[in-house]
């Protein structure tokens, strides 16, 4: 048991939640969600929280703004309940891709769901894999930021593939791209691609030499795979070997899992930030790893005010 140290978990990820608390070697927070018959919910704290250390753990995946409405009402409930000190674990930050304004006339969401989170009573933040690195200047509370990557990278190096390139799906990713390249001691490629629609790309020009060689595209999150099925067959008309690929965030909407069965992808690596769903479940090509571990860390850090960077050393 850890003295002063609580955590709840919402409904979007619990499975994670359970392999936090086991990894802690503490029991999940007693707590009650439910739904009034209109919807809303109700969450109901059943356990002494004065003073405590309180972690929520809640991405907000699908259905996105259920889950964001959940956290926010579970840190309100923890707020009133006088926890001390209240840490938003938010595995999957949901309305990341509106970081910026790229045409006129259009929200920047990233910015709007910081200060939601930030006005609900939460003290600080800890995320993983932020589709964008400047998020986490849009809070005013801190944010600890962690990545995949440790858990990524193992795996990989565990299949001990030769004449691995790493490559990034745009050029957006390539700082992304080219970490996993330097741990695992590779070269680097880049697809060029243009989209003209969200959730819509071409892809355009492979940049590297992918002939007869092994490659793994990495980027943060897989949405629909239509990015991840064009890439994969540039990359093979282009001669290479075979195509694998991994990514934090398993999104997987819409036809997703459908394009990769029906890809030539050999792979497609992810963790359990997010809950998958039971059709993504039975998919053969898609391997699921979890970073329990590495929030069970992070949270520990946290508590014990102690440095969370250190675990990507």
């Amino acid at each position: 048991m850890i003295d002063g140290l609580k955590v709840f978990s919402g409904r979007a990820n619990e499975g994670l939640s359970q392999e936090v608390c086991h990894y802690l070697k503490i029991p999940l927070g007693d707590m009650e969600i439910s739904n009034f018959s209109d919807g809303e919910i109700l969450v109901q704290i059943n356990e002494n929280v004065r003073g405590q250390d309180a972690f929520v753990i809640q991405p907000s995946c699908f259905p996105g703004n259920e889950n964001l409405m959940e956290l926010l009402i579970i840190i309100d409930a923890l707020k009133r309940a006088s926890a001390k000190r209240i840490t938003a674990v938010i595995p999957y930050y949901g309305y990341a891709r509106q970081d910026r304004k790229v045409q006129p006339r259009v929200p920047i969401t990233a910015k709007l769901v910081a200060r939601l989170i930030t006005a609900s009573g939460a003290d600080r933040v800890l995320a993983m894999e932020l589709h964008a690195g400047q998020i986490q200047g849009f809070f005013d509370i801190p944010v600890d930021h962690l990545y995949a990557r440790p858990v990524l990278v193992d795996y990989f190096r565990s299949l001990k593939l030769k004449n691995l390139v790493v490559i990034s799906p745009d050029a957006g990713g390539v700082e992304r791209a080219r970490t996993y390249a330097k741990k695992l001691n590779v070269s680097l490629g880049i697809i060029d691609k243009r989209r003209d629609q969200p959730n819509i790309s071409e892809v355009m020009h492979v940049i590297g030499d992918v002939k007869g060689k092994d490659t793994l595209i990495v980027d943060d999150l897989i949405d629909t795979a239509g990015t991840l099925t064009q890439a994969a067959n540039a990359l093979l008309k282009h001669g290479a070997r075979s195509v694998r690929a991994c990514a934090t965030h398993p999104v997987l909407s819409g036809p997703a899992v459908q394009r990769i069965e029906k890809s030539d992808l050999t792979e497609v690596v992810v963790t359990n930030t997010i809950a998958l769903r039971e059709e993504a479940k039975k998919c053969e090509k898609i391997r699921l790893l979890s970073v329990a571990h590495l929030f069970g860390e992070a949270i520990n850090s946290i508590h014990n005010e102690t440095s969370i960077s250190s675990l990507f050393d």
